[in-house]
């Protein structure tokens, strides 16, 4: 018979045999750390859109702003997005590694795995350069009220 899983997936399950039993928990289970990947995949990709929305706000002069300062909520929100790509590659990797490396001798990582990476370090680096372009405003900010 068919368990129905949260996540639209169904696990066969044969009563009689534990080997099934087990094997239905595993993909299950691996499930649920794929989707958990995906979800902070999602989380970093809505915080890297609000930190380009917020990049390029502070461009615009609106008075509206004064207090708030764009460049700093735009490096924040890379380093947020930074933060989510680093939980969702960390649990893909620890999780790919010890159910694909356990039961296949000849596999490896793909492309999307390399886009990953390179998506961590290019959300970071876009935090430290909105992050220095605050630093920048500011002091010259002080530098002319004086």
């Amino acid at each position: 018979f068919f368990l129905g899983g949260g996540g639209g997936y169904h696990c066969r399950v044969v009563v009689s045999t534990h080997f099934h039993l087990y094997l239905c928990f595993c993909h299950c289970l691996i499930s649920a750390y794929w989707n958990a990947t995906r979800a902070f995949m999602i989380l970093s990709a809505m915080s890297c859109f609000a930190g380009i929305m917020a990049g390029i706000l502070s461009f615009a002069h609106f008075s509206a702003f004064e207090r708030f300062n764009r460049s700093f909520a735009a490096g924040i929100m890379f380093f947020i997005s930074t933060l989510f790509v680093l939980l969702a590659m960390a649990i893909y990797t620890g999780v790919t590694v010890n159910f694909l490396g356990k039961r296949f001798s000849d596999w490896r990582f793909s492309w999307s795995y390399i886009l990953g990476w390179v998506a961590l370090l290019m959300t970071f680096f876009a935090g430290i350069f909105y992050m220095c372009a605050y630093r920048m405003h500011e002091c010259r900010r002080l530098a002319s009220t004086r």
